[in-house]
């Protein structure tokens, strides 16, 4: 069984969204992001065009399509990480806790400590196993070094790490295996307490045994966080995902519970997609 986090209120980093009439209640899923009429541009190439998507608390939203079709542009617009490319346009409303993340008011290290993210490869920073984790909090102005201690062990156990490295975390990060380096930066990211982790295939560059270890560790984290993941693996979102959207060609094909998308379809191009007809 892998141990996972659990939040606390009075973290130091932690800072809770307001709250918003406009923050939707489904059953008993709350919203935490409302994707409205989205467009965005590269230069003249229209990447996203006209995207509608709502994602849910505690819940693992996957991403799936051909290349090209937008997944990683989209994913990368929840955190506005997308607006360090060059000659990027956006229209549209990207609604984050009930308030729109293009407001010129929002701040965007605010945001970015909100919502977390976790890359293709592993990238973790040239620097012990240790300062890995502490680095954020430090930024944020952590400088105790028991709270720091406290952090970094919570952090690696919140990934089935700590048993593996307690013994070595003066050790360099690159010592560690790739999956083990992957699960490190998810570690990175849990210890300045997001609210919303984002991952871009983050198990392209794996191994089959860490890509096991590293879905299993997905399942466990939706307890705590809502978790949106980008993934080229049909397979890999039908095993993990509690909702799956396909984009194509820049638009938003279906979105549905992945049960049903996998099973029944209800556009024509998402079911010769899943049968392997194209992508």
């Amino acid at each position: 069984m892998i141990a996972t986090t659990t939040k606390n209120n009075k973290h130091p980093l932690r800072t809770e969204p307001a709250p918003s009439s406009s923050v939707a209640d489904i059953g008993e899923k709350n919203v935490v992001y409302e994707t409205k009429g989205l467009n965005l541009w590269y230069g003249q190439h229209h990447a996203l065009k006209d995207i509608r998507l709502t994602v849910y608390e505690n819940e693992v939203t996957a991403i799936i399509g051909p290349s090209g079709c937008g997944k990683s542009t989209y994913i990368k617009t929840l955190n506005r990480m997308v607006e360090l490319v060059p000659n990027v346009r956006i229209t549209g409303q990207l609604v984050y806790r009930g308030r729109n993340i293009f407001d010129p008011a929002y701040s965007v290290e605010q945001l970015r400590t909100q919502v977390g993210m976790v890359f293709q490869k592993p990238n973790p920073f040239p620097k012990s196993i240790y300062d890995n984790i502490a680095y954020g909090p430090r930024i944020h102005g952590i400088r105790d070094k028991q709270l720091l201690d406290e952090i970094v062990e919570r952090s690696l156990r919140g990934v089935a790490l700590w048993d593996e490295v307690k013994d070595r975390l003066k050790d360099h990060a690159y010592s560690l295996s790739g999956g083990q380096q992957q699960r490190l930066c998810i570690a990175r990211c849990l210890a300045i307490e997001p609210d919303v982790i984002l991952m871009d295939e983050p198990t392209s560059a794996l191994d089959p045994i860490s890509t096991l270890k590293i879905e299993e560790l997905i399942q466990e984290l939706k307890k705590e966080y809502s978790i949106v993941i980008v993934t080229h693996n049909m397979q890999q979102a039908a095993r993990i995902s509690d909702r799956t959207a396909f984009f194509l060609n820049g638009e938003l094909i279906e979105y549905a519970d992945t049960n049903q998308l996998f099973s029944n379809p209800a556009d024509q191009r998402t079911e010769d997609y899943i049968t392997g007809r194209f992508g």
